[in-house]
């Protein structure tokens, strides 16, 4: 079983520390909610882990094997995808060629388009021809979770995709997010500001505040009152 693990990290934009000592355990099959005000360094932690800023000490750990100095490109390799928040859509390449992007760390005879992403994103089949500028913000959330898909993910970070999104597609996303990790074969890394959504997806939960970590662990042992007063502005 695959498993994240991270080490006492901690992460300096500069002279600024935007995360102190922070640990946490992600597992295969589970959906791991990284919760917090915006600010407190989620985006940041996400980051770290895959490979878009180095971090200043501590270990990242995947599968067993110490990743924390790899470059981005490796850790896709390794089966780390990545949905920014933004989405990140290249606006001018149609649907299918935003999916196709994801080919670039398959070795060329899995370089295919897995018909479960149609199966998830029923939506995506219709525009492959469209370009990605031209859909509405819930279909790129869509095309975006379904591009990292295609790189047969073992591990899915998600940087809170449910922003400005509107209510119908959030709980699509949710919808799908929970068949992945029912599927048993990826650990799912979340960061979302929505307690109600995280409650409903989370195996396990991270609380952060200013950088470190203050509160986590299973589902069943989140208590909700306290988790809230770490959310509320």
């Amino acid at each position: 079983m695959s498993t994240l693990e991270i080490r006492d990290v901690d992460l300096h934009y500069g002279a600024a520390i935007a995360l102190r000592r922070v640990s946490l355990t992600a597992e295969t099959g589970a959906i791991t909610c990284l919760l917090g005000r915006n600010g407190v360094g989620k985006t940041s932690l996400l980051r770290a882990v895959t490979g878009v800023h180095a971090v200043s000490s501590g270990k990242i750990m995947w599968d067993g094997q110490d990743i924390t100095r790899l470059p981005t490109y490796d850790r896709a390799k390794r089966g780390i995808a990545y949905v920014p928040q933004g989405r990140d859509v290249f606006p001018l390449l149609t649907v299918r060629e935003n999916l196709e992007t994801g080919f670039a760390v398959l070795p060329r005879g899995r370089r295919r388009l897995p018909d479960d992403i149609f199966d998830l994103f029923p939506i995506l089949k219709t525009m492959l021809g469209r370009r990605g500028g031209d859909l509405s913000g819930g279909q790129q959330q869509q095309l975006a979770i379904a591009r990292s898909l295609v790189t047969r993910p073992k591990l899915l970070v998600l940087d809170e995709p449910t922003e400005g999104i509107q209510p119908s597609i959030i709980k699509d996303i949710g919808r799908v997010i929970d068949q992945l990790a029912a599927r048993g074969d990826m650990a799912i890394l979340l960061v979302e500001q929505y307690f109600e959504f995280a409650r409903n997806l989370a195996s396990a939960y991270v609380v952060m505040q200013r950088g470190e970590v203050v509160l986590s662990g299973r589902q069943s042992e989140m208590d909700e009152a306290t988790v809230r007063t770490y959310l509320t502005v």
